[in-house]
């Protein structure tokens, strides 16, 4: 398998494992025209502007790291930039990128008792974004702040029930 194909299928394992322990079910497409890799809906938000909210993902993945001002630069293609930046969306859509170590071996570890995945997500939304004139890509500038953790991943689809995206 290639580098990049093990890089999608292992930010695809991260994210889901993640939106398992909150109960988020996950959905995928067979066909990805509008840069979105997967897509989580959740059930239990009944007297909100939507009672089974949605959120979609456009999965990244990388082995750079933050720089010393605590962003993340990531250079992104101008046809998933301007799919994301989309003010007309149905449903809150995040650009999801996975640090991953350089050596593929230090993935994953298997333990006695667990396993330990090292690596760290961010989360980023483009919506409203200006337009570019790049032909290629656009570096996004993500704070390291928007950590994707369990209470964050929760907070991203509290605001998809209000009809909200951060």
């Amino acid at each position: 398998m290639y580098i990049t194909q093990k890089q999608e299928q292992f930010s695809i394992a991260y994210i889901s494992a993640l939106a398992a322990t909150l109960g988020f079910n996950p959905g995928t497409f067979k066909v990805d025209d509008d840069s979105i890799d997967i897509s989580f809906k959740s059930k239990g938000y009944s007297g909100k502007v939507r009672r089974n909210p949605q959120i979609d993902i456009q999965l990244k993945c990388t082995k750079a790291k933050p720089n010393k001002d605590g962003v993340l630069p990531f250079p992104l293609p101008v046809k998933n930039y301007n799919d994301l930046r989309d003010e007309y969306q149905n449903n809150p859509t995040y650009l999801v990128v996975l640090i991953v170590p350089e050596n593929e071996n230090n993935w994953i570890e298997n333990r006695e008792n667990d396993m330990l995945l090292r690596n760290k997500a961010y989360w980023f939304s483009l919506r409203n974004m200006p337009e570019t004139d790049n032909d290629s890509t656009v570096t996004i500038h993500i704070p390291t702040k928007n950590v994707l953790t369990s209470d964050s991943f929760k907070k991203l689809m509290d605001y998809a029930s209000e009809g909200k995206s951060l």
